[in-house]
């Protein structure tokens, strides 16, 4: 059996037991308003929630990524990134944090004057072609998801002649392209509700178990997106139980890192599967 780990700041961190990433969004706009944090009281909060209810890395994110989604500057995105980061590095030292950016200036800045730990970039690299070579100088895992266009363009590319194919396409030539630079620690996030329909994105996950020829760790992300209240009814509001059975079947096809909102239901999640297992 493969054993999975990531360097997280000189640390080896096993992946033998899935990991819990709790959303922290400094965002006016992210699609799940209760998400929203902007205050510091707020996102105060949140950390400690996150962290009481398990989770062991926090991702902060600046730009929503949601379908239409405004254009954030990287001026804005840096000072709202700031304001939560400050907290995370000066009360939260030992929290591994991931910042969730596509541009290589605001990953450079992030890790370099807070200790951010890990990138996630939702572009892949496509959106700034700095990304790479400056995830090879930080020297930090870098989160790869797949996306088609741009955050505001993404749901009009959804035609794929093979999805499957297209995706691990996608991925083998980045993998290269980052093995190349020296960049071993990479997770692939197959990008759920990006560049894809809800059918697309039960095809995706029905088809988890395909990643494992990367040998990389695997993010997945699903937490109350559209593939659930499309499907089901209601609002991102009404789709925790929706969150937790596809999450559930993730853990069972492979998934490593659960991407989340809510923090302790993910973490019984893996507590069961884990329990299962042994």
């Amino acid at each position: 059996m493969l054993h999975k780990t990531l360097n997280i700041r000189g640390t080896l961190t096993s992946l033998d037991t899935p990991l819990v990433m709790g959303i922290l969004n400094v965002t006016p706009d992210s699609f799940y308003a209760d998400s929203r944090k902007q205050t510091e009281a707020a996102i105060e909060k949140r950390i400690q929630t996150i962290l009481s209810e398990g989770g062991r890395l926090i991702d902060v994110g600046g730009y929503s990524s949601r379908p239409d989604a405004a254009e954030v500057s990287p001026e804005e995105e840096m000072g709202r990134l700031a304001f939560a980061l400050k907290i995370l590095n000066t009360q939260y030292p030992d929290v591994p944090v991931s910042v969730d950016t596509f541009r290589a200036g605001i990953a450079r800045w992030a890790v370099e004057e807070y200790g951010v730990a890990i990138i996630n970039d939702i572009s892949g690299g496509e959106l700034d072609a700095a990304m790479f070579d400056t995830v090879a100088d930080l020297n930090v895992p870098y989160i790869m998801m797949h996306m088609r266009g741009t955050p505001q363009t993404m749901q009009q590319h959804t035609a794929y002649t093979d999805m499957m194919e297209d995706i691990m396409l996608y991925f083998a030539a980045k993998v290269r392209q980052l093995h190349l630079r020296g960049v071993n620690d990479i997770i692939l996030d197959p990008g759920f509700g990006f560049s894809k329909t809800v059918d697309q994105n039960y095809v995706l996950m029905s088809r988890l178990p395909e990643f494992k020829e990367f040998g990389l760790p695997l993010l997945v992300g699903v937490s109350r997106k559209s593939m659930l209240y499309k499907f089901l009814g209601g609002t991102p509001a009404d789709s925790l139980n929706g969150t937790t059975v596809l999450n559930t079947f993730a853990l069972m096809n492979g998934a490593d890192i659960l991407r989340v909102h809510d923090v302790r239901e993910a973490v019984e999640a893996v507590k069961i599967i884990n329990k299962l297992a042994h």
